[in-house]
């Protein structure tokens, strides 16, 4: 079998595993043999594909926090608030809890999650020396926690449903809120299509 998979790996052997039922074929089908599914070795330009969902993801994340993320009006008076802006008046208020919930599910854990998976890409493609078993953990990490993120469009959303009083108060969600929710799902994407097989087909066996 060719040496570019770990000797430890299925596809060393001529293994391959099926997507959704999971049973082990050979390398050369094409279909599973017990549910019919499509069989792929490895996804293919996982890593290429995920890099540019991360670009595109770092591009939403740019507007999602320099727009408002909620418009109100208030007695025919409008203002915006953006991530920050709404963080700095919950901080005033002495609602530090939700200051500091709002600040790490929509600032931190985003980021966090696309610095991440561009090096969890950059290790697989470029760095020589990996240490598997990190890598590993940090990309079911950054799944774990990455749902999180989703919390001020789930806030928005949540208010725009609630505050709805006619001509005296109402909330509408900005634009930042929609390049937001994409930055989330692009990052989420990429996690699904990054393909962390490759991570152990360059560990080499002595």
């Amino acid at each position: 079998m060719t040496t570019k998979y770990s000797k430890n790996s299925g596809a060393y052997h001529g293994l391959s595993a099926c997507p959704v039922c999971h049973k082990l074929c050979r390398i050369t089908d094409k279909k599973c043999s017990r549910c019919g599914s499509q069989l792929q070795l490895r996804i293919k330009n996982s890593t290429q594909i995920a890099i540019a969902l991360i670009i595109t993801a770092t591009l939403c994340y740019i507007p999602a926090n320099i727009f408002p993320i909620m418009k109100t009006t208030v007695l025919g008076n409008e203002s915006g608030s953006t991530i920050i802006g709404g963080v700095i008046i919950f901080l005033h208020h002495g609602s530090y809890f939700i200051a500091a919930v709002i600040f790490i599910a929509s600032i931190v854990i985003p980021m966090a999650k696309i610095l991440s998976l561009l090096w969890i890409c950059y290790s697989i493609v470029a760095a020589k020396k990996l240490n598997y078993y990190d890598l590993t953990r940090l990309y079911r990490l950054t799944e774990l926690v990455g749902k999180w993120s989703m919390i001020d469009v789930y806030v928005v959303a949540i208010l725009v449903a609630l505050v709805q009083l006619g001509g005296l108060a109402s909330i509408q969600p900005g634009i930042a809120a929609n390049a937001f929710a994409c930055m989330v799902i692009f990052t989420m994407i990429a996690a699904n299509k990054l393909d962390t097989r490759l991570i152990w087909d360059k560990l080499e066996y002595k």
